[in-house]
């Protein structure tokens, strides 16, 4: 009896030690690798491991996935683009969504900005056809240690989100000033929100910028993900107004230094709409978003009907000769 409580104790010991580490139990080699990265920290010990697993068959789509971002940790990020390329079609097509968003990081990290326009066009084309959460209306995502639900509304915007950000890096501001609108009119949130007036301050249009930063700071824009989970600390929750007020003080500094009518037209004349670059966004995928609607319980949803037109794809209809596919 002894011996069986003593063997219980072990095995009760075993499991709270995994817990802890969260890692998975087993001698396989991929818990290998996994205790190797997490408990002994030895990432480049525990890269090889992974490469072990994924040949070995040993659960490859996590193999692959934590290995790119051991990788990327390292500073290895093109060698685990390439490992991603090579080896995702050992993947099953439930892990390929976890990939691209792996890739899309690499991407952004290596400054591979073409590449990661054209993944995250890839990603609302799917949105479009029903392909992502693998056909569920939700997936579930952590945050501060705590877990919650994410909405295909919420990924929809996160993605435009994105696509923005990339498309200021070109830089190519009037598509990025058009997706970020898009993205605030479907689930806004106020890093959305600044961003959308940076756009704007670079095209020169100081009073646009100036006002949705001032929502932001009093309030009116939140990041409704963020908001809900109850582990949000105060720094997390004085951050909007932090970053709004740091670039509304910038923007007083503008407008002091262009306050001449002269050295203002100046700087309008050359990010003006009619010099920065043509915006690149598919006709494809804007005909797809355009086909999203917001149905009578108010979610988020694909639909392949006909849908009332949403305002921001009226100024998208207006730059609709100016897209092009790459």
């Amino acid at each position: 009896m002894a011996q069986l409580r003593n063997g219980s104790g072990e095995n009760k010991h075993k499991d709270e030690f995994h817990v802890i580490h969260k890692i998975p139990t087993g001698d396989s080699p991929y818990v290998r690798a996994k205790h190797v990265q997490l408990v002994e920290k030895d990432p480049e010990a525990a890269i090889v491991l992974f490469w072990k697993a994924i040949n070995a068959g040993d659960k490859v789509d996590s193999a692959l996935k934590d290995m790119a971002v051991v990788m990327k940790q390292q500073d290895r990020a093109e060698e685990a683009i390439e490992a991603i390329k090579s080896f995702r079609d050992r993947c099953s097509k439930q892990g390929q969504e976890s990939l691209d968003n792996v890739l899309i990081d690499l991407y952004k990290k290596c400054g591979m900005i073409d590449e990661q326009i054209e993944l995250l066009k890839q990603k609302l084309r799917m949105i479009y056809q029903g392909e992502v959460f693998n056909g569920k209306p939700t997936k579930t995502a952590r945050s501060h240690g705590k877990k919650f639900q994410v909405s295909i509304k919420q990924e929809t915007s996160r993605i435009l989100g994105n696509l923005g950000w990339a498309y200021m890096q070109q830089p190519n501001y009037i598509a990025a000033e058009v997706v970020y609108k898009k993205a605030q009119m479907i689930d806004p949130d106020w890093n959305k929100a600044c961003n959308l007036s940076l756009c704007l301050i670079k095209l020169g249009r100081l009073d646009e910028a100036r006002s949705i930063l001032q929502d932001v700071l009093d309030g009116r824009i939140i990041n409704a993900t963020a908001s809900s989970l109850s582990s949000s600390s105060l720094s997390e929750d004085t951050k909007p107004k932090n970053r709004a007020e740091e670039m509304l003080h910038q923007l007083d500094q503008l407008n002091q230094y262009y306050k001449s009518e002269e050295q203002f037209s100046l700087f309008s004349s050359t990010t003006s709409p009619s010099a920065a670059p043509k915006p690149s966004f598919e006709e494809t995928v804007v005909e797809t978003l355009d086909k999203l609607m917001v149905n009578n319980n108010y979610e988020w949803v694909p639909s392949f009907r006909s849908s009332r037109r949403l305002p921001i794809f009226e100024e998208i209809s207006q730059l609709r000769d100016q897209l092009a596919c790459n």
